[in-house]
């Protein structure tokens, strides 16, 4: 009985790496590949948020004895598939992600960017996430109509588990999915491109429309739907985030990364019940151990992240892409119902979903930026007592 309650710490870092990365590893990729990373690049971006969320997590559970979990952020990810290429290309997106990481670490330094951060209405900040995602979430029916026998087992297999095990609804269409690919690569000869970790070295290079239309809405996101919803699920479970230094962890972590492509790390929100729950341990300090393990798991899918882009690089992108979509749906789904929560905030939050959704580039600038500046104008001049 003592042995099993040792291990089960252990277990559940693991469960909480698979899943948190098996889930949306996807959607990564499509991002980076959106905004102008060739395969190579996009590998070397993957490598390099999970090596640098799980160092970071075995520095900051390890230190603070608390489960405290990491993630790439997975709403940028959504973010850059549907801004796509700014001007200046590749190292444009790479000079945007080095910003992004700075400013996570002014948030820690200086408390008033968090509070400016903070102060844009949740209903705004929700409806431009939907409508960054919703691209994305096309991309199952896409897919199906395209390529019916590929994505036609990945759909079937994420509802037969959406049904008997929620929990393993997107790894177990990524599972489907690795067979769907492993039969189109046999069928094409095989696997052609790297196999072995590689990261590709990006000098960034800043312009007004990378920061303007890639940093400041991917740090909008990622602060509003990673870091302050993880601090929120830490809290409910007793934990409380050393919220400085994490600040500074992940931003550091996300400057670094981003000279080999990676685009954002954060706080864990969907994983982070998985090692601070008592599911992980009765015992609430034992379970910093979960963390650690996930952060040791991460540095084994990082090693096997390279080989892993190049085998589903060999599906048609829409096979992948429908993975991607699925992993998004409950992020739309949240999204929405947060954008719609408030009666007075609806006509911004429409606005700000229509123009985010609509993918529109205006002076070089993606439709994020437009997006959140359209919904705060709407709601700065529509009068507050026509409310209904």
């Amino acid at each position: 009985m003592e042995q099993a309650s040792r291990s089960q710490p252990v277990f559940a870092g693991i469960l909480a790496a698979l899943v948190g990365f098996t889930s949306s590893f996807a959607i990564v990729l499509a991002g980076l590949r959106a905004v102008g990373a060739s395969p190579a690049e996009a590998a070397s971006g993957l490598l390099a948020v999970c090596a640098v969320q799980a160092l970071g997590m075995l520095w900051l559970a390890r230190r603070h004895r608390i489960p405290l979990t990491l993630a790439w952020s997975t709403p940028g990810a959504a973010l850059l598939a549907s801004t796509g290429i700014v001007h200046g290309g590749w190292p444009a997106a790479v000079g945007a992600f080095l910003v992004t990481g700075a400013l996570i670490v002014v948030t820690g330094l200086w408390p008033r960017l968090g509070r400016v951060v903070a102060a844009i209405p949740a209903p705004i900040a929700q409806a431009m996430l939907a409508g960054v995602v919703l691209e994305l979430c096309l991309a199952p029916v896409r897919g199906f109509a395209a390529h019916p026998w590929e994505v036609g087992p990945i759909l079937l297999t994420w509802l037969v588990l959406l049904r008997f095990a929620r929990t393993w609804s997107i790894p177990g269409a990524f599972g489907a999915t690795l067979v769907v690919v492993g039969i189109d690569a046999a069928r094409q000869g095989g696997l052609h491109g790297l196999l072995l970790p590689h990261l590709a070295w990006t000098t960034p290079a800043l312009t007004w429309a990378g920061v303007l239309g890639l940093a400041l809405p991917l740090y909008v996101v990622t602060m509003a739907g990673q870091n302050v919803p993880g601090v929120a699920i830490m809290s409910s479970y007793g934990y409380r985030v050393p919220w400085r230094e994490t600040m500074a962890v992940t931003g550091i972590g996300t400057a670094v990364g981003a000279l080999a492509g990676g685009h954002a790390v954060n706080l864990a929100a969907i994983t982070a019940s998985m090692a601070a729950s008592p599911d992980a341990h009765p015992d609430p300090r034992r379970r910093w151990v979960a963390s650690y393990t996930a952060g040791w798991a991460y540095l084994v899918l990082a090693l096997l992240s390279t080989a892993l882009t190049t085998f589903v690089s060999a599906a048609p992108l829409d096979v992948v892409s429908a993975v991607a979509g699925l992993a998004l749906l409950g992020t739309l789904s949240s999204s929405l119902a947060g954008a719609l929560s408030a009666a007075e905030e609806r006509e911004a939050a429409a606005i700000t979903f229509v123009v985010a959704a609509s993918g529109l580039t205006f002076l070089g600038i993606g439709a994020a930026f437009w997006a959140l500046a359209a919904g705060l104008l709407v709601r700065v001049v529509r009068p507050r007592s026509s409310a209904q």
